[in-house]
């Protein structure tokens, strides 16, 4: 099953360092029966799409909570295990649950398929976005402007052999 796992260029350094993602359980981003019925689609590339969406959203939130976060969104694809992703049942429609997955226990960086991040010029649209996330929560039209904002930058794609470039080892 491919994950979408959110980070910030600090975890996919750490990831990096240590060769694994978390202990686990940590939170990803799936096709999830309740991400399929929401999308109303059976094209698997246009799901998975949301699904690589809900976790640079995801990935945002983390940098919002972190000051000194490099504001770029950050997302893993991972191939894990079927069994080893496990969507909430209880929670699978809720807007702010849809395609999020528990992942049990450590995930091997080497199982990562790719890395999405954003381009240099997208920092300032992202730490505005960070910024105004509360706000657009909280159901402010203006901030959610500010939030679609970031949105519109798409994320790179990157080879995992580019892993020590993009957190700056390969220096």
């Amino acid at each position: 099953m491919r994950v979408y796992v959110p980070l910030t260029l600090s975890g996919l350094a750490e990831a990096y360092r240590t060769g694994e993602l978390g202990a686990g359980p940590f939170v990803a981003y799936a096709v999830t029966p309740g991400l399929r019925e929401w999308y109303l689609s059976d094209d698997i590339e246009e799901l998975e799409y949301a699904a690589l969406s809900r976790a640079a959203l995801a990935s945002l939130r983390l940098i919002a909570a972190d000051p000194d976060a490099v504001r770029r969104r950050v997302v893993l694809a991972v191939d894990v295990p079927d069994g080893k992703a496990v969507a909430d049942p209880d929670r699978g429609l809720e807007p702010g649950a849809l395609g999020e997955v528990r992942v049990d226990g450590a995930v091997a960086l080497a199982r990562a398929a790719a890395v999405h991040v954003d381009a240099g010029d997208a920092e300032a649209d992202v730490s505005a976005a960070a910024g105004a996330l509360g706000a657009a929560d909280q159901g402010d039209d203006d901030a959610r402007f500010v939030v679609d904002g970031a949105e519109d930058h798409e994320l790179l794609w990157f080879a995992t052999q580019e892993i020590p470039q993009l957190v700056g080892a390969g220096e």
